[in-house]
């Protein structure tokens, strides 16, 4: 009979829990969250301090009743969820269902090693009150907002319809950038490009930086005067015309580029979506089977990562010794700086866990990659290397910036040359890696009053850009740096604005639907202060306040509900209307009442005005008419109708149900294939991603991302890795 009772949430950690532990321990797991509010009331109890009603998650009860069983024979039972908030709720659910007693404790460690484990179970703890109190917090703030607005959505625009605290505020985001692209206008401006060569030879390009002492060649609205027209542009070239250039200045400057900071939730959701093209949610999902433990080849199972929801860059000193030494080790002295490097934390970050990284430096990503799928070993080697990377020197570049003189005029030619790697040796962020070519290029060797040679002199035009829109990289960023969510929750803000059809995705880039945009429209007009993005921050504050024990808990709330509900009932009186139900001249086939048209989550449909009992509805008339007469099925000769779904337009077969072929409509996007000429339609995979494809298919299998004719210069790129 086992003597002590380990509790974890995942069967998997469970299992790497067990090789540790060994003899006289039993190890089961919960499955996350055993009590929830219930799912068909509020749960709350306002008038009461906000008491919540608990009820056992549907589903559960089986796993609750073999807990109780395993609890009842064991002489201690060590309670041991995820270190954070929802882990610790999850902990005092636990004990509360056990009937907690002196027996019942808590342990938590930050990554699944047998010493951190041992460790663990050598100094357990009291249930942390604070960090339930904020979760249970932020739980009824979430449960008060959905349950009292959706409501109010449904009557004022559709059935179906929820909001929610954190993401309406991310769906707003999305939509404030998307009036800002419809708002912009495009201006024009040029450059104008010389290519010269030395007395050597030796060719490079320089830009027209300034005429006189006013710059030129510049974006308008940025400092200088942009050459504003071709016009312009030309009677700059004719000034040029048999114009002498010659070096007036060289200036150079040796320059440092420093390491960054190792992981946090945020910043490798960011790289992840950069260089792996990970969404938030597959990244995590990674993240989390990489620190609850894999099979390695020779040790068995153990965690590769320590805890993956973080925003504290504290590095553990045992793990900072044993990456010095790694570094000295297999790079060399001059790669290892004299004391570790050390990173400031953010203002809100909680210093509890450590950073992301590897539980062992010496888990070389090549040495464990036959044990790890594809997916879990791009992730691991790029956490290692990160890590690595956040311990070394800084690569040193030597800039150079060259003036040469033509007439009046001034041109500017610029490189760089890398005299040290430092931890470039090892890891490049992504958003710098355009900007690491460039900066990589070399000069010739210039002297001083050089007369150069010009080869040729042209104009480029240029078109300012719209900002780009977000992607879930640059989501996440923005986010994290207006303070709203925090490590645990990004990754479901992503999803639910998606699931929840107020957002959708267009490539990479996140777009908001015309339902996101009415429903957004209409929260920020009559609930400005749960809209208001610095209020979202504050309340994320006053969560991290409670944990701090600087806060009560139902203080927070109380600050919360007042003015929300005076808001909630201004707005049942004052919202408008947007609901569309367009009565018709038509009836229901099945029940004989009135069809009415109704806005749906992908366009305007027929439908019934009996639902719910009467659920019949149609597309709208004149958009399922029938193909062409030498349109019809290939399988059966029916003809085929147009029909529609929530993925678009296609054809099916008229003599659907015994025939159930179905044919998609193709849109052409205007382009040809560089492979066999044929014309490139818009595609999407299973999981509904947009590409662009040829239409021969199968014959023919080119496909890209990028739709052909858009694709953005070099700077656009830079920017919009920046922006990322």
């Amino acid at each position: 009979m086992a003597k002590k009772l380990v509790i974890v949430e995942s069967p998997a950690k469970a299992r790497t829990l067990k090789k540790f532990l060994g003899q006289g321990f039993e190890v089961a797991a919960c499955g996350g969250h055993v009590r929830d509010l219930p799912p068909k009331s509020l749960g709350v109890k306002i008038d009461q301090d906000f008491s919540p009603s608990y009820k056992i998650i549907k589903g559960k009860e089986k796993i609750i009743k073999d807990l109780k069983k395993s609890a009842a024979k064991a002489e201690i039972i060590f309670l041991a969820p995820d270190p954070d908030r929802e882990g610790e709720a999850i902990a005092w659910h636990l004990m509360t269902i056990l009937d907690g007693d002196d027996k019942v404790k808590r342990i938590e460690f930050h990554e699944i090693t047998k010493e951190a484990v041992t460790s663990a179970v050598k100094h357990p703890r009291k249930i942390d009150m604070a960090r339930v109190n904020a979760q249970q917090a932020r739980r009824i703030l979430d449960r008060l907002v959905g349950y009292k607005l959706s409501p109010l959505l449904w009557k004022k625009v559709r059935k179906g319809l929820s909001a929610g605290r954190v993401q309406s505020v991310a769906v707003r985001l999305i939509c404030e950038r998307e009036e800002k692209i419809q708002a912009f206008k495009a201006e024009e401006y040029w450059d104008i490009i010389a290519k010269l060569s030395n007395e050597e030879k030796a060719e490079f390009t320089a830009r027209l930086a300034a005429k006189g002492d006013e710059p030129l060649g510049v974006r308008p609205k940025e400092k200088g005067r942009a050459i504003g027209s071709e016009a312009e542009a030309k009677q700059i070239l004719k000034e040029l015309e048999g114009a002498s250039f010659s070096i007036s200045e060289i200036k150079k400057k040796e320059q440092q580029r420093h390491a960054p900071p190792p992981f946090i939730t945020s910043t490798l959701q960011q790289e992840a979506a950069r260089k792996l093209g990970f969404s938030a949610k597959k990244t995590m999902m990674l993240a989390q089977k990489l620190y609850e433990g894999v099979d390695l080849k020779g040790e068995g199972r153990v965690g590769l990562i320590t805890y993956m929801r973080t925003d504290s860059v504290r590095i553990a000193h045992e793990a900072e010794d044993a990456v010095r030494e790694h570094i000295a080790a297999n790079f060399g002295k001059e790669y290892l700086p004299e004391i570790p490097q050390r990173y400031k934390k953010k203002k809100q970050a909680q210093d509890a866990h450590e950073a992301i990284r590897p539980t062992s430096v010496k888990r070389q990503p090549d040495s464990i990659k036959d044990s790890l799928k594809p997916d879990e070993f791009r992730l691991y080697d790029l956490i290692w290397k990160r890590f690595v990377a956040c311990q070394m020197n800084s690569a040193v570049f030597d800039q150079t910036s060259i003036d040469i003189n033509a007439g009046e005029y001034r041109f500017r030619a610029t490189g760089s040359v890398l005299k040290f790697d430092g931890f470039i040796k090892v890891y490049l962020e992504s958003e710098d890696d355009d900007e690491e070519k460039e900066m990589a290029g070399t000069l010739p060797l210039l002297k001083d009053n050089e007369v150069i040679s010009l080869i040729e002199l042209k104009p480029e035009q240029h078109f300012t850009q719209p900002p780009p829109r977000y992607n879930e990289a640059s989501l996440v960023k923005e986010l994290e740096k207006r303070g709203i969510g925090r490590p645990s929750t990004y990754a479901p803000i992503m999803s639910t604005i998606q699931d929840r059809g107020y957002v959708e995705k267009e490539g990479k880039a996140l777009k908001p639907t015309e339902i996101g945009t009415t429903v957004n429209g209409l929260l920020v007009k009559h609930f400005p202060r749960i809209m208001d993005i610095k209020f979202t921050a504050h309340m994320e504050d006053d969560l991290d306040d409670i944990v701090a024990e600087k806060m009560e808990w139902v203080k927070a709330l109380e600050e919360f509900y007042e003015p929300f509900a005076q808001n909630l009932a201004k707005a049942e009186v004052k919202m408008e209307k947007v609901k569309k139900e367009i009565k018709t001249n038509e009836v229901c086939p099945d029940c004989g009442k009135p069809l009415v048209i109704r806005q749906g989550r992908y366009g305007d449909f027929m439908a019934c005005s009996g639902y719910p009992k009467c659920k019949f509805t149609k597309a709208l008339p004149g958009e399922e008419p029938e193909a062409p007469a030498d349109e019809v099925c290939d399988k059966c000769g029916s003809k085929m109708v147009l029909k529609h779904s929530r993925y678009g337009s296609f054809l099916a077969c008229s003599a659907y149900p015994k025939c159930k072929n179905i044919k998609p409509i193709l849109k052409r996007i205007g382009a040809q294939c560089p492979k066999c000429g044929g014309d490139l339609v818009e595609r999407r995979t299973r999981r509904r991603r947009l590409f662009y494809g040829c239409i021969n298919y199968p014959r023919c299998d080119y496909a890209t991302w990028q739709r052909p004719g858009t694709e953005k210069p070099k700077k656009k790129d830079k920017q919009e890795d920046s922006d990322a």
